[in-house]
């Protein structure tokens, strides 16, 4: 018997491509975070997900404490970070999502809904967003409970 889309999903996936394709210069992508950009993605049974992203190379806060940068660093670490979370809900017909932005960084998508597009195979998938053609490619996380 094969899981379905939702017992597929569950659990924690880990970033390989976050890209925008260039619908001026076909073929282009545009990467928002850099090529090597980090991050997981984690879908919980009860029906929560939590997306963190972020730039490498970002600087630390000269002051090496939490909340006590500078407004330049603290600009410059949330330019280079996306993160939120909240509930989601599939649709196993269509394989689609919609995401509940119930906490984010960017206060724009706060109390917003958005549709994702899911492909599934094997251990990757690709997330697809309505709200900017966002491509997202992620290889499921290596499970540490057996570790």
């Amino acid at each position: 018997m094969s899981a379905s889309f939702r017992e597929a999903l569950i659990g924690a996936w880990e970033l390989k491509e976050y890209s925008i394709p260039d619908t001026v210069n076909k073929g282009e992508k545009y990467y928002p975070l850099g090529k090597d950009a980090s991050g997981f993605i984690l879908y919980t049974p009860d029906g929560y997900v939590s997306a963190q992203m972020m730039a490498s190379g970002r600087p630390v806060y000269a002051s090496g404490r939490l909340h006590s940068g500078t407004i330049d660093e603290m600009a410059q670490a949330a330019k280079g970070y996306m993160a939120y979370s909240g509930r989601y809900e599939i649709d196993e017909e269509t394989k689609t999502l919609t995401h509940h932005m119930d906490v984010s960084m960017n206060p724009t998508w706060l109390g917003q809904a958005q549709q994702r597009f899911v492909k599934l195979e094997g251990d990757t998938i690709t997330i697809t967003s309505s709200a900017n053609n966002a491509v997202l490619v992620w290889k499921r996380a290596e499970d540490n409970a057996k570790k």
